[in-house]
């Protein structure tokens, strides 16, 4: 993956891009974590300012997927943290895309994991457990569904249809 450039693959895949097989993420996203570009299958979640089932998935086996939160764009509350964090890198993530902010940043620029979230907010999410796995996500008009590839590295984040070859 250290080789992979998604600048490359926009430019070698006019075809997916034109068919919407292969879509970039709008750039709204910042980086965070030791990993600059990471990728891997995706795997979906929505919730709305509570991260239990963040914890849910972070605490299974990663396998190398990228998990990918709708958290609805919101920036009141934190939804991935340090601890979170470290137990994806413990648990094999390849990283984490946030639709919503994270917190504990110094812990999570120290963890060998990608991160992508809005921003940053001290404070923390609710704990109600309410929210959706593994279904079609809709982050700033892009589709994402589960299964789907994720490409991210310092110029953006990438979504394909298929893992591309590299």
């Amino acid at each position: 993956m250290a080789t992979f450039a998604t600048a490359e693959a926009c430019d070698s895949n006019t075809a997916l891009l034109a068919s919407g097989e292969l879509r970039a993420l709008e750039p709204i996203f910042k980086i965070y974590g030791q990993r600059r570009a990471f990728s891997g299958p995706i795997a979906t979640l929505k919730v709305f300012e509570d991260n239990v089932l963040v914890r849910q998935l972070l605490e299974t086996r990663g396998e190398g997927r990228v998990l990918v939160i709708d958290g609805g764009g919101s920036t009141r509350c934190a939804l991935v943290g340090g601890n979170l964090a470290q137990s994806a890198q413990n648990m094999g993530w390849a990283g984490i895309v946030v639709n919503g902010c994270i917190r504990d940043v110094d812990e999570i620029n120290a963890c060998d994991i990608g991160v992508r979230a809005l921003g940053s907010n001290p404070l923390k999410s609710n704990k109600k457990a309410v929210g959706d796995k593994h279904i079609p996500i809709s982050i700033a008009g892009t589709f994402i569904r589960d299964g789907e590839w994720l490409y991210a590295d310092s110029d953006g984040i990438l979504i394909s249809k298929m893992e591309l070859s590299i």
